[in-house]
This record gives structure tokens, sequence and C-alpha cells, in this order.
């Protein structure tokens, strides 16, 4: 699944920044990095749900590959 990914996308999920901080450091508005997010948690499979945590699910998934 990873290889669906874009380079920036693998960044950002790698980094384990906030929106925010990623949006200071890659000089994006929060939105455009939120649609990055929401386009990564998709491509990974990653439902929403109240009770799981994308981010961590998805750091994992990268770090296993």
């Amino acid at each position: 699944m990873l290889e669906l990914l874009t380079n920036i996308q693998k960044q950002l999920l790698a980094e384990g920044r906030s929106n925010g901080a990623i949006a200071t450091a890659m000089f994006l508005s929060n939105g455009t990095v939120e649609k990055h997010i929401t386009t990564v948690f998709n491509k990974l499979g990653l439902e929403t749900s109240p009770s799981s945590h994308r981010r961590v699910l998805a750091v994992l998934r990268y770090l296993s590959t």
C-alpha cells in the first residue's frame, strides 16, 4: 500500500508532526496539509473511527515495511 503514496506523503507520514507544524515547515496552508493527510489515510485504507488513531496506525504501517 505504501507504494501508492507520493514521496511528500511518505515524508508527512514519517515525521509525526501536527498539521500546523507540517504547514509551517512546508509553507502550506492548514487546509492543504489536511487534504494531504486525508489522502494518505484513504490510500492506506484507514477509516474514520472514534476509537482509532489514524496517525498512529499510518506510522505503524509505514514502519512495518
